[in-house]
């Protein structure tokens, strides 16, 4: 049985991890009691006693968390900020792995952010195939939850006499430096980031991503974008979907409770849209750290995991 240890399973993520793990036979939670949880030491032991641990943890703490580890066999999987573009870590999206076995032998992953998963799973591919240039000036808007601020944010929606702003869709991120755009440039291989700008609404958990492109934009159209998908996601928790949408709308929460996440071609043949629904805290946090858990062991990756096939 592999041992597994949740370093800041009070946070969100952390939380939904411990929750999903607590119920499987294969594995072993290594629980801290309530006052060991920050205790330097008792973290320090289980880190190393586990087979694979999650870093749930704020930037720092999470590099801290990892110059504690000194057992060689021990695997992290960082679902902070800290190490996505750090070298001697592999991405962890396996849909877009070119080489899986390099992810399952991996002893440190970074997990993805969830606004870069969508956009990653829409540009990274035409990238590669040619579709879009390197050059391209690309710009996106991302549609999220408020469970992705976390607990504080949950708290604020969720308490009585909130602020009447909280009743509306909230931009943030005005000076265009949110933490997922090194990630987003990076794993795409492009050499200008993004304009990016996220959307928290009213609603507890759901995301939607899209990138607009006219088609002057795209070698080809949108039925050589689409067959780049159908190609590319192929095995995993990604899927291409030709009937995107509910009756000409498309509901934020739509992929809610589910690991798995949904991509589409949109627009018209001179404004193409590219959306990607998935669930924030699923597909977007810990659905994907769990995927990447099951493939370090061996396990099938959708493994304890809500998806729609």
């Amino acid at each position: 049985m592999k041992k597994v240890f949740i370093d800041g399973s009070a946070g969100t993520t952390g939380l939904r991890i411990r929750e999903r793990l607590a119920a499987r036979s294969d594995i072993e939670l290594l629980i801290l009691p309530e006052d060991k949880r920050k205790d330097s030491a008792a973290r320090r032991e289980a880190l190393n006693r586990a087979d694979v641990a999650f870093l749930c943890l704020p930037d720092d703490a999470a590099r801290e968390a990892v110059a504690m580890i000194e057992n060689p066999n021990t695997a992290v999987i960082d679902t902070s900020t800290a190490h996505r573009t750090a070298d001697g870590w592999i991405y962890g999206f396996p849909e877009l792995c070119e080489d899986r076995a390099a992810l399952a032998a991996a002893k440190r992953v970074a997990n993805p952010g969830c606004h870069a998963s969508g956009f990653i799973a829409l540009v990274a591919p035409l990238i590669r195939a040619g579709l879009l240039k390197r050059d391209a000036h690309l710009c996106a808007f991302s549609l999220t939850g408020y469970s992705g601020g976390g607990k504080k944010m949950i708290a604020e929606y969720e308490g009585e006499g909130r602020a009447a702003a909280l009743e509306a869709p909230r931009q943030y991120a005005l000076t265009q430096k949110h933490k997922h755009l090194p990630e987003m440039q990076a794993v795409c291989g492009l050499d200008v980031a993004p304009i990016f700008s996220p959307i928290v609404a009213d609603y507890y958990a759901g995301m939607e991503v899209t990138v607009p492109l006219f088609a002057d934009a795209v070698r080809g159209g949108a039925a050589e974008i689409a067959a780049v998908y159908r190609e590319t996601y192929q095995k995993g928790l990604v899927r291409y979907s030709p009937t995107m949408g509910e009756g000409g709308l498309l509901a934020g929460n739509g992929m809610a409770g589910r690991d798995d996440m949904e991509i589409g071609v949109l627009g018209n043949d001179e404004r193409i849209l590219l959306v990607a629904r998935f669930d924030n805290l699923g597909k977007g946090a810990s659905g994907a750290a769990i995927q990447n858990m099951n493939i370090l062991l061996g396990t099938d990756e959708a493994t304890g995991l809500v998806t729609g096939e």
